[in-house]
């Protein structure tokens, strides 16, 4: 991860060594190269950092408490939610009245779809009747995403929506960073807080509940700390896919399969998969930059069609 980090302050529309990267980082080198570090691609190296940890330690946890290894944090509808919300602060134009607009609309979709979860999980409702409330939810935040898509007074509209539905980490300052930051450390903090009870949960919610889980608070834990990370980052960098999918199965065999210990190499697999997906579009020579969420998409997509393949296989 660091290694990744180091490079990807290196790369760029105006390419760095790794001595004058350095020399940037610690004010000993020219001003324009101290400016390009500092300001312009360590925020996009540290929001790698915060929103990979979120997506990827979001993804194991969810995938330990429903015990479903299709699960990640788009599952419960939050990131679709603090979505619609983004979207609808384009729509309307209300992004314009200060910079802090857009990330609190979209915060408080994302809170708003929490309380229903979190409803349904204090009410003491099972796995199942969450993941189909949190389908239910993304259907609905989706439906009405395309819904504004559709209804858009200008080309311009569109084209901005789009773009922040496809998720970017770029152009992005330290005032994101702190924006984001309180939110993902608190929702991993959470996160990890359940772990031992995610260990205990693989045997099964009878089996956890004769030996002392608390279902209903795990279920919260899991909920609520998804919902403060994952939300925060969405309402940040857009919607990036597949990371919370993708990273904890490559890791679950490293931990002898145990969902508690999944956690943590989830969160840093996450921060190196956001770094080298962001590397790996700006070295493609392109027109334009892609956008982040598509070259996680592109890595995702196969691995998600295997994981069902070969789910469907051992069902036969």
């Amino acid at each position: 991860m660091l290694a990744l980090s180091l490079l990807s302050l290196r790369f760029g529309a105006a390419p760095l060594t790794i001595d004058e990267v350095v020399a940037g980082l610690f004010g000993s080198g020219p001003e324009n190269h101290q400016l390009i570090v500092q300001q312009i691609r360590l925020p996009r190296v540290a929001l790698a950092w915060l929103v990979g940890m979120a997506l990827g330690m979001s993804g194991a946890a969810l995938q330990g408490l429903l015990r479903n290894p299709l699960a990640e944090p788009g599952l419960l509808g939050i990131s679709s939610s603090a979505g619609l919300g983004a979207v609808l602060t384009l729509y309307f134009g209300l992004s314009a009245i200060n910079d802090w607009t857009l990330p609190a609309v979209a915060m408080l979709f994302a809170l708003i779809a929490t309380l229903f979860l979190y409803g349904l999980a204090r009410a003491g409702s099972s796995n199942l009747t969450l993941i189909l409330a949190g389908v239910a939810v993304s259907a609905l935040a989706s439906a009405l995403t395309s819904l504004a898509l559709n209804l858009a007074p200008n080309p311009y509209d569109v084209q901005d929506i789009v773009l922040w539905l496809l998720g970017s980490i770029s152009d992005r300052s330290f005032a994101d960073v702190r924006l984001v930051l309180p939110f993902v450390v608190g929702g991993l903090a959470l996160l990890l807080t359940a772990a031992p009870a995610l260990e205990v949960i693989a045997l099964g919610e009878a089996e956890a509940t004769s030996l002392g889980v608390n279902l209903p608070r795990l279920r919260i834990l899991v909920i609520v700390g998804t919902a403060l990370s994952v939300g925060a980052c969405v309402a940040v960098t857009g919607a990036i896919g597949f990371v919370g999918l993708v990273v904890p199965h490559m890791l679950r065999r490293f931990v002898q399969y145990r969902s508690g210990q999944l956690l943590l190499p989830s969160a840093l697999g996450g921060a190196v998969l956001v770094l080298a997906a962001d590397i790996t579009l700006r070295l493609i020579d392109t027109p334009k930059e892609l956008q982040l969420g598509v070259v996680t998409a592109l890595v995702g997509a196969p691995f998600f069609l295997a994981l069902v393949l070969r789910s469907r296989r051992d069902m036969l």
